[in-house]
């Protein structure tokens, strides 16, 4: 079964610093599994920011290697005005992207900054995403 998912920034920074965890399994997902990210083109531009930030040190090459693929498994979406506050006006697109999907169908916003969200059951971490790509599959 697929999960269409947004994918906050930091679950990226955090599969990139170690790609056997738990976001780690998230991104292979979302490369090659059950998990379709749900994208658009303010998500990319924070994706390639954020990811070729120099603290990092992350490899340039691998950072556009794993951007291309997330875009072309992709679903790109824009959205409209959401109603509700998030803290964070760089969070915005995130979870206003996944509202615009979740108009035509379930999905998920995956995040490790659970408080930059409103609290509902469709934004997750990624462990609860795994949990709900795992028991699918049962």
């Amino acid at each position: 079964m697929k999960h269409y998912a947004v994918i906050d920034t930091n679950v990226l920074v955090s599969a990139m610093l170690k790609n056997n965890s738990i976001p780690g399994r998230v991104v292979a997902e979302s490369l090659v599994g059950d998990i379709i990210p749900v994208l658009n083109d303010e998500i990319i531009a924070e994706y390639e920011d954020v990811l070729n930030r120099s603290r990092f040190k992350f490899n340039k090459h691998a950072v556009q290697v794993l951007i291309d693929e997330l875009k072309r498994r992709a679903i790109f979406i824009d959205y409209d005005l959401i109603e509700d506050e998030i803290p964070d006006p760089k969070d915005v697109v995130f979870y206003a992207v996944l509202m615009e999907k979740r108009k035509e169908e379930e999905a998920y916003l995956v995040t490790g900054n659970l408080r930059h969200f409103p609290v509902r059951s469709y934004v997750v971490t990624p462990r609860e995403m795994m949990d709900i790509v795992e028991e699918a599959r049962r």
